[in-house]
C-alpha cells in the first residue's frame, strides 16, 4: 500500500481557541490511528545538516523553511491513494484547530507506484 508523509503546522493560539471537544476527538483520532501502526510524532527542534562535496559536516540550529505556522509533528501513514490520505489527516490536530496538514506521497525507489 502507497505512504504518505504528513507534516502538520499549527499554534497554541489555534489550537486554544478550538473547541474542547473537537480538540479531545481530534486527539481520539491520532491514538486510532497510532494503534492501527501509523508511525506520529511531534516535532523537537531541527537542524540543518549539510556536507557540501563530502568534505566537511556543518550543522545549524533551525528549521531550513519557514512557514505562517510552527512545525507541529509528523506521520507516515498508508492509504490507496491521495484522496484516502487526505480523509485520515482531515481529522488530525492540525487539520481541526486552525493549522495545515501537508500530506507527501513517499516514492520509494524500486516499489511500484
Amino acid at each position: 500500500m502507497p505512504k504518505f508523509i504528513t507534516i502538520g503546522y499549527g499554534d497554541r493560539e489555534g489550537y486554544e481557541r478550538t473547541p474542547e471537544p473537537l480538540r479531545n476527538a481530534a486527539h481520539a483520532h491520532d491514538a486510532l490511528l497510532q494503534k492501527q501502526g501509523v508511525v506520529m510524532g511531534v516535532a523537537g527542534p531541527a537542524v540543518q545538516v549539510r556536507n557540501a562535496e563530502a568534505k566537511g559536516i556543518c550543522t545549524s540550529s533551525g528549521a531550513f523553511m519557514s512557514s505562517q505556522l510552527p512545525v507541529a509533528g509528523f506521520a507516515v501513514i498508508d492509504a490507496v491513494d491521495m484522496d484516502e490520505a487526505i480523509r485520515i489527516v482531515s481529522l488530525s490536530p492540525c487539520a481541526v484547530a486552525h493549522g495545515v496538514v501537508e500530506v507527501w506521497p513517499l516514492e520509494q525507489p524500486g516499489t511500484a507506484a
